[in-house]
Order: C-alpha cells, then sequence, then structure tokens
C-alpha cells in the first residue's frame, strides 16, 4: 500500500505540477488548457461573439430523426454534454474561487469562460468530423478517434494509435465521478439526517443504471429534461437570494470588478483574484478536456461545425451564466468570508439566509447535478472502454456493470488518493487533446470558412 500511495502522489504531483505566474503558483495543466482557448478565439476570427446568435438558430432548425447521421437531437447532445459539465464543480467551485481569490475572481470565471467557448467549438467539431458508425449503425466519436484518423492521414498512424490509447485509458479512470457521489450525500445527509452512506449510494447507482443501461437514446432523454430542470432550480435558489439582497447587488457589483484589478485574494492581489478565477473555470467548463466530444458526437447532423457552434454554449450557460451569478450571490450573503465554512457550505449557508428550507432546495439540486454529471460521465467512460475493447454487447454490458458497481463504495469510503488517480486522469486526457487541436489548427480554420460559404455568408469568413 505505501508504494502505491507513493505511486499516487507522484502522479498527482506531476500532473498538478505549479509554476510561478507574477509571484502565484498555478498548476501548469491550467496554462496548458488556457493557451489554446487565447489561441484559437484569434485563430477562428473570435466565434464567442459572432456565432452565438447562429448557434441558438441551428437548435431551432437541428435535423429530425431520419434526416441526417446521428443519435440523439442536436438539443439532446448538447444537453447531455451540459449534464457531464455542470456538476457540483459549478456549486462547490465558485465558492473555492471565492475563498482562495476573493470576489474579483468571478468576474476572471466569467472571462475566461467566454474564451473556453471557442474551444469547445474547436475540439466538438472535429469530434463530429471523424466520427465513425459501428456495424449497428450507431456513431461513435472522441479525441481519440480524431487523434487516430489525423495522424495515420500525416503517415504516423502508430503515434495516433498510442495517442488515442492514451486518451481512451485515462479517461476510463477520469470518468468515474466517485467525488459527486460522496459530495452529494454529504449535503443530503445534512439536512435530511440520513446517515447509511450505503443506502444513498445503492439507491444512487439504481437510478443511474436505469438511464446508463438504456443507452444512447435515454441518455439523451432524460438529459434534455433533467439539465434545464436542475439548471433552474439552482437559478430560483440563487434568484431568491439576489431579489431579497437587492439593495447589496450594486456594491457586490463594485466589489467583484475592483476585486478583479486590485485584488482581496487571499494571495497575489489582482494576480491571485486572476489565478483562482481561471483555474476554476478551465476546471468548471472541461473546455480542452475532450470530454463533452464524445456526446456531442452523438448529434444528428451532417455539418460538424454546425455542432461546434452549438457546443460553444456549454461554457456560456455553464460558466459565463451558472457560474457568474452563483458567485455573485455568494458575495451578496457574504458566506464566502467566513473561515468557518468551505466549498458547498458557503453556498449551503448562502441559502440558508432565505429560508430555513432553502437548504433543502439545494440538496435537491445537489442531488440531481450529481446525478445527471454520473449518467454523462457513465457514458463517456463506455465510449472510451467501446474505443479499447470493441462496441459489440459483451464489452458494453461489461462496462456498465462495472461502472454502476463502483458508485455506491463512494459514498462511505474516505476518497483520499482515489481522487487524486481521477483527478489526474481527467486533466491527463487534455494532453493529447491539446495536440489534436493544434494539429488540425488549418483546418478548423478552412471547414468553418467553407460553412459560412455554403450559407450564403461569406462576410463570417476569414480571409485564408
Amino acid at each position: 500500500m505505501e508504494s502505491f500511495n507513493r505511486i499516487v502522489d507522484a502522479l498527482a504531483g506531476a500532473v498538478f505540477f505549479k509554476v510561478p505566474l507574477f509571484g502565484v503558483q498555478i498548476e501548469l495543466i491550467v496554462l496548458y488548457l488556457a493557451v489554446p482557448m487565447l489561441f484559437f478565439t484569434l485563430w477562428l476570427g473570435f466565434p464567442n461573439i459572432r456565432c452565438v446568435g447562429h448557434a441558438f438558430d441551428v437548435l431551432r432548425r437541428q435535423p429530425r430523426e431520419g434526416e441526417a447521421k446521428g443519435d440523439v437531437s442536436q438539443f439532446a447532445a448538447l444537453t447531455t454534454a451540459l449534464a457531464g459539465t455542470i456538476g457540483l464543480g459549478n456549486i462547490a467551485g465558485v465558492a473555492v474561487a471565492l475563498t482562495m481569490g476573493g470576489p474579483g475572481a468571478i468576474l476572471w470565471m466569467f472571462i475566461i469562460g467566454w474564451f473556453a467557448m471557442t474551444v469547445k467549438m474547436a475540439e466538438v467539431t472535429l469530434g463530429l468530423k471523424y466520427r465513425i458508425t459501428d456495424e449497428r449503425g450507431h456513431v461513435h466519436g472522441g479525441p481519440m478517434y480524431v487523434l487516430k484518423a489525423v495522424l495515420a492521414r500525416k503517415g504516423w498512424p502508430r503515434l495516433g494509435l498510442v495517442l488515442g490509447g492514451f486518451y481512451a485509458f485515462f479517461a476510463l479512470f477520469g470518468a468515474i465521478p466517485m467525488v459527486q457521489v460522496n459530495q452529494s450525500f454529504a449535503q443530503v445527509s445534512t439536512v435530511t439526517g440520513i446517515s447509511n452512506g450505503w443506502a444513498y449510494g445503492i439507491f444512487l447507482a439504481f437510478s443511474v443504471a436505469l438511464v446508463t443501461l438504456g443507452g444512447a437514446h435515454w441518455l439523451g432523454e432524460v438529459s434534455k429534461r433533467l439539465t434545464p430542470l436542475k439548471v433552474a432550480v439552482y437559478l430560483a435558489g440563487v434568484a431568491a437570494i439576489l431579489i431579497l439582497n437587492a439593495g447589496e447587488v450594486p456594491e457586490a457589483l463594485v466589489r467583484i470588478w475592483h476585486g478583479a484589478w486590485s485584488g482581496e485574494a487571499a494571495t497575489g492581489g489582482a494576480v491571485g483574484a486572476f489565478v483562482a478565477g481561471m483555474r476554476r473555470a478551465v476546471f468548471a467548463s472541461e473546455a480542452g478536456v475532450g470530454s463533452a466530444v464524445m456526446a456531442h458526437s452523438l448529434a444528428r447532423t451532417e455539418e460538424p461545425v454546425s455542432e461546434g457552434m452549438v457546443a460553444l454554449l456549454e461554457p456560456l450557460l455553464g460558466t459565463m451564466i451558472v457560474c457568474a451569478f452563483g458567485g455573485l450571490a455568494l458575495v451578496v450573503a457574504g458566506t464566502w468570508d467566513d473561515a468557518g465554512l468551505k466549498g458547498i457550505q458557503i453556498t449551503s449557508a448562502a441559502f440558508g439566509q432565505v429560508s430555513s428550507w432553502f437548504p433543502y432546495l439545494l440538496a435537491v439540486v445537489v442531488f440531481l447535478f450529481a446525478y445527471s454529471t454520473l449518467v454523462a460521465w457513465g457514458f463517456y467512460g463506455l465510449q472510451a472502454w467501446g474505443y479499447l475493447f470493441g462496441h459489440g454487447d459483451r464489452a458494453q454490458w461489461s462496462y456498465k456493470i462495472l461502472y454502476i458497481v463502483l458508485l455506491p463504495p463512494a459514498a462511505v469510503i474516505d476518497l483520499g488518493r482515489v481522487i487524486d488517480i481521477i483527478d489526474s486522469s481527467f486533466f491527463l486526457m487534455a494532453v493529447p487533446n491539446v495536440i489534436a487541436l493544434f494539429l488540425c489548427a488549418g483546418e478548423l480554420r478552412r471547414d468553418v470558412a467553407e460553412y459560412w460559404q455554403r450559407r450564403g455568408r461569406p462576410e463570417k469568413s476569414l480571409e485564408l
């Protein structure tokens, strides 16, 4: 066990290796994910400004069943990806950002979320372009298929297989969000008094199994109903905090603005606020990790770029709206500055200011966020498993059963180094995915230009 612990510590130390940035320590992997955000925003001509309206238009005019290749509608693909992206990190993560960087971190989360929109567009466009169809007519996609195809075309098929396998291998571990089970049980236990973690874990696993065992169609149907519901319930609680403290909102906005430039961060002043906001925004949006590509690859469309534009709505909704308004509510409530609270306790205390029963509402939100994340990531893990071991029935069922069996223990065990393994694996997925993005930078720009030309809008294209 000591040898195992040393291996895990070494892995986590390498993945989350920190470098100094203007006197503040920041994980190198966060910078690695931030670079493509800036590059592709400039390279693709600011689609996070010019293409938002068109993205909503695509959803209004999405192909119906039978009109294009794909297993689910483009809206269902978006909500499935949002189910995996908008999780407990959007609730507890905002509180952590405030604790680390002060109110100014909220503004930086908003700004980095805006840049993340372009990376989502780029990686999803590639995922749709290089997705495959199996013998049963089902589509599969993800960064592993992009790497395999692109590097084979460039004359490096073995390297493509290695990097694709590297991504899929670590996706298997990154797709086991045990912390979601653990944290959701903690909040539910706090407000209800339920102390039997095994019973909760088994109930949650059974609920996940109802969707996971049903396949992609069930996943799409549940996601397109559950995701808007969970976001609406959470934002309703946030709105209640802001309405009841409406007089404090202007001052809170001023604190957020000044904190971003002058800094109330625990360390590093304005730079500390920037680092905290960037770290949590990168983690919350998952832009550059490539996980959402596996959900969007199911979309019913013949236009990869159109689904890429739909995907840029993810950081807009998940980071720029959910995280920003949630953070504003915590600044208004003032609970973020309570040294006795941490993580989701900060949010729970803010909800408790509205009414004594509002923490129960938060418990419902936490359960919905955790449940939808578990369902979505179960599907992501299944795609990685299929890439490594095939998409046959035996391989599919073996992974589904394994995934469901692993969930209940997470409610009762001390996660410790298990979290280190899962988190390290999650961010190691970004290494080959970002490589794929830069390898395809030229064709991405051409594909976007050709897409606009086919729609008779060459003014949207870049000069190539």
